[in-house]
């Protein structure tokens, strides 16, 4: 289970606007990476049984916390526009 992916750096105004959105349609990608695999994380705590377990799926999900919230701070300082992703262009 691969926990993290390549780190992706802001990056300035860019003067190609399809290197801009292919970096914008990436980080859309990796913030969806993120949730599914929180999302992963709460139902191995909600599922875990035995101290051990319990720790493991603590260490996990607060692992993927940290993610997500890294890769949502990243899309929002690149401004991506959620809906021309989730829904297609508009154009």
């Amino acid at each position: 289970m691969k926990l993290w992916g390549t780190r992706a750096e802001p990056q300035k105004e860019s003067r190609w606007p399809d290197q801009e959105m292919e970096y914008k349609e990436h980080l859309y990608r990796e913030v969806c990476k993120a949730r599914a695999e929180w999302e992963r994380a709460w139902w191995a705590f909600q599922e875990a049984f035995g101290e051990d377990e319990v720790d493991v799926a603590i260490y996990t999900l607060e692992a993927a916390e940290r993610r997500y919230q890294i890769q949502l701070k990243l899309a929002k300082q690149a401004k991506v526009q959620w809906d021309i992703f989730k829904y297609g262009s508009y154009f």
